[in-house]
């Protein structure tokens, strides 16, 4: 019989490797060594995989002899590594490969108390579970008659992660008999302890589960019966969360050998059975009241009346079918952020162990408490939770048997999770997965680091919203350092997905004029600030030289000409530099993400700021270069014109104010409106929010409010200028004016507008933002 494929290394590869060093991992059948030494299996809630020295482990001879051979080694002792640091990692490697060939292939079977008998160092330290495990595999795969309560009972140690890789190796299938205890063999109606067995919910192969009515406290409960092994109630009780199924309290049934587990019962099926609904359902038809159906009929089954009147179900009636897959996926991703926080993954999202309140709250179950936030991934027969159909490509790479040198760069963290519970939102949004199916986990290996296909992306509905196609399509990405890295920051990709405006801002439709317009910020800038400086350049001019020049003599006159010409060469240019200096990340980096080029996320959070900061930046400049004017051409009379009367000095100040404001006000509002219409979206799309971009946003606001009463003063010191104007008798100065007070009334009229849109565009962002 031919052993399974993708299951042992290669022969063909040079070498083969386990990690030593770094503290103990949880999943894989390789052992990592602790600092004294020592293997061990247990689990790890470390925030990262252990950094160790890969050394050779001698599996990849053991292998090639088999296949040369095809019969047992003369002694295992010759393929073991001679330092004795790693010695026993690598003989619990070299064991469950011999274990394997042996069983399948030669039948020469060997036990683990033979290997013990002639490797006493295997008893330096408790077996591994994942040894256990793969001695019992073998022997139900060579055809023998094997239970796995007897293996329970004889290693009650490793009686709890053996149960665990039983009921979640893939390759296991459905064929794994129970192994639960005679004293679960209860029926529906009768009592146990404190509960009225109502209903089977389901059952497993190391649990039922019960529908029961706790009499004391008048309550109906999900009551989870297994073996007393394990910290599975003390882990789930950490997660008090609403949208994750709350856990109660356990009882102990020392008689019957039992935990009874109960729970939250939540009464409206699963997402599985919505997702079912969406298949037979068109997409012009589906909408939110999809989700409730499919909630009100298993509410029917069970016999559970249905809730009054619920602002929930209201809500969730309303909206598209795109905005409820992103309801949902909000809610799960602030289940999985919040888990993540109490050190737990999940590990197996799929819709199944999605369940559904009455009113359609989503809460998750199910989760596989035996692992940390993070766990490393060595050895070539690891086994990780998870359905194969939503399996991250990292928890594939050990399912299909990776070697243990790459496994040791694997790493199952919250993204895993993430990548699931993306694969869960495509299918309920289209009623198929972005996957097909493939039992074999290599083959499904090789499709997810492929990435979904174009062409499976070209079916998603026609009303899907880009921003819900591109948070899925970032959930999904193969590597996990591109997906989203955290549940809040999903959450609030979801979030924006229910915001209209806010998702139309930062997710527009491709070939649009907001998209288009990124490319020229460059020009857009040189416009929005050249253009009201150069007009407020020309009114100083004309103003001062109608009310001041025109009474100095014609040589004074000449030369306070050619100072203002330097003045405006020196002041344009210079202004230019120190802007596009200024503001350099904000005109290079959105252009450059829009285009595909990737960038860090720290230069991404910089390049946000600075373009928040677009319009205030710029006119600072702007209005310091007219400060420093200010200074400088009253010297420049002082010292062509030998001085002018303290009269003229107020014409100089009232026409510097207003050209000052002239060239504040409508060069920020212009460029404010471009940067949060055009150059941010573009990079809240590219990359994560984060709450400091919150804070930036509430001071655009500040700061916009304030330039706003800079704009209702150029009117303002318009008028007033008019009876300086008039003083002087200068009537055409007199018209000039007039026309800059109207220019200006317009001009607020129309700030305004772009005030009021900024304001609004700014609120919706927040509202993004500031979630969580």
């Amino acid at each position: 019989m031919p052993l399974e494929p993708d299951l042992y290394p290669d022969p063909d590869r040079p070498d083969d490797a386990t990690v030593a060093g770094g503290p103990p991992t949880e999943v894989g059948a390789g052992t990592l060594l602790g600092p004294g030494g020592t293997g061990s299996d247990a689990t790890t809630r470390s925030g990262g995989p252990s950094v160790g020295v890969v050394v050779d482990t001698g599996v990849a001879r053991l292998v090639a002899e088999w296949e040369a051979n095809n019969r047992p080694p003369a002694d295992l002792r010759d393929y073991l590594p001679d330092t004795d640091a790693i010695r026993r990692a690598a003989l619990i490697e070299l064991v469950m490969v011999d274990l394997a060939y042996r069983w399948i292939r030669v039948r020469k079977p060997k036990r683990i108390a033979d290997y013990c008998l002639d490797f006493p160092e295997l008893l330096a330290g408790p077996i591994p579970p994942e040894l256990i495990y793969e001695e019992y595999r073998v022997r139900r795969l060579s055809g023998e008659e094997v239970r796995a309560d007897d293996y329970v009972a004889e290693f009650p140690e490793q009686a709890e992660r053996f149960a665990w890789l039983l009921e979640h190796d893939p390759r296991s299938g459905d064929a794994a008999p129970s192994a639960l205890p005679a004293g679960a063999e209860l029926q529906v109606g009768e009592r146990l302890d404190d509960f009225d067995l109502v209903a089977e919910l389901g059952h497993g192969a190391f649990a039922r589960v019960f529908l029961a009515r706790q009499t004391a406290m008048q309550r109906w409960v999900a009551l989870k019966l297994s073996r007393n092994v394990g910290a599975e109630p003390q882990t789930l009780a950490q997660l008090d969360h609403p949208n994750i199924v709350r856990v109660y309290d356990q009882r102990v049934l020392e008689d019957r050998r039992l935990r009874a587990l109960f729970m939250e019962f939540v009464p409206g099926g699963t997402l599985l059975d919505v997702v079912r609904s969406v298949r037979d359902t068109p997409p012009e038809r589906r909408t939110g009241q999809l989700v409730l159906d499919s909630i009100d009929r298993q509410l029917s089954r069970k016999g559970v009346t249905g809730p009054g009147e619920s602002s929930v179900r209201d809500e969730l009636a309303m909206l598209s079918w795109p905005e409820t897959v992103a309801w949902i996926g909000l809610r799960l991703a602030e289940a999985l952020e919040h888990a993540r926080e109490q050190g737990v993954l999940h590990r197996d999202v799929k819709p199944a162990n999605v369940l559904l309140t009455a009113d359609g709250i989503p809460k998750l179950a199910d989760f596989n408490v035996s692992s940390g936030d993070t766990v490393a991934v060595p050895g070539s027969t690891g086994v990780v939770a998870g359905s194969l159909a939503y399996m991250s490509p990292e928890q594939l790479a050990v399912s299909a048997g990776g070697t243990a040198g790459a496994a040791a760069d694997a790493r199952i963290d919250t993204r895993s999770d993430i990548y699931s519970l993306g694969v869960m939102m495509w299918e309920l949004l289209t009623g198929e997965r972005p996957f097909p199916d493939d039992e074999n986990p290599a083959a499904a290996l090789e499709r997810r680091r492929a990435g979904v296909a174009e062409t499976i992306a070209g079916r998603l509905p026609d009303g899907c919203p880009p921003a819900l196609r591109r948070v899925l399509l970032t959930a999904l990405e193969p590597q996990p350092d591109r997906r989203w890295s955290t549940g809040r920051k999903l959450a609030r990709q979801f979030a924006l997905c229910l915001d209209p405006r806010a998702r139309d801002l930062v997710d527009p439709r491709p070939g649009s004029r907001r998209s288009a317009a990124v490319r020229w910020t460059l020009p857009i800038m040189i416009v929005a600030i050249g253009v009201p400086n150069l007009l407020a350049t020309a009114y100083n001019y004309y103003y001062n030289r109608e009310t001041i020049i025109r009474s100095l003599a014609p040589v004074a006159q000449e030369s306070l000409d050619q100072v203002h010409l330097v003045i405006g060469l020196v002041a344009f240019p210079l202004a230019g530099l120190l802007i596009v200096w200024w503001c350099r990340l904000a005109i290079t980096v959105p252009r450059k993400v829009q285009s595909g080029g990737s960038t860090d996320a720290q230069t991404l959070g910089r390049a946000r700021r600075a373009t928040l900061g677009l319009g205030h930046r710029s006119v600072v400049v702007a209005f310091t270069m007219w400060l420093v004017a200010g200074l400088v051409y009253p010297i420049s009379l002082q010292i062509v014109a030998g001085g002018i009367p303290s009269g003229a000095f107020t014409h100089l100040i009232a026409s510097l104010a207003v050209c000052g404001a002239v060239a504040v006000a409508y060069p920020y509002f212009i460029l404010t409106f471009y940067a949060v219409r055009s150059l941010y979206p573009v990079l809240l799309s590219h990359g994560e929010i984060h709450s400091d971009d919150g804070r930036d946003l509430r001071v655009l606001g500040v700061l916009s409010t304030r330039y706003l009463a800079v704009a209702a003063a150029v009117p303002l010191v318009g008028v007033a200028g008019l009876s300086f104007a008039g003083a002087t008798g200068a009537g055409h100065v007199e018209v000039t004016v007039r026309l800059l007070c109207l220019g200006g009334i317009v001009g607020f009229i129309a700030v305004y507008q772009l005030f009021r849109r900024i304001e609004a565009d700014l609120r919706a962002l927040q509202r993004v933002v500031m979630l969580g």
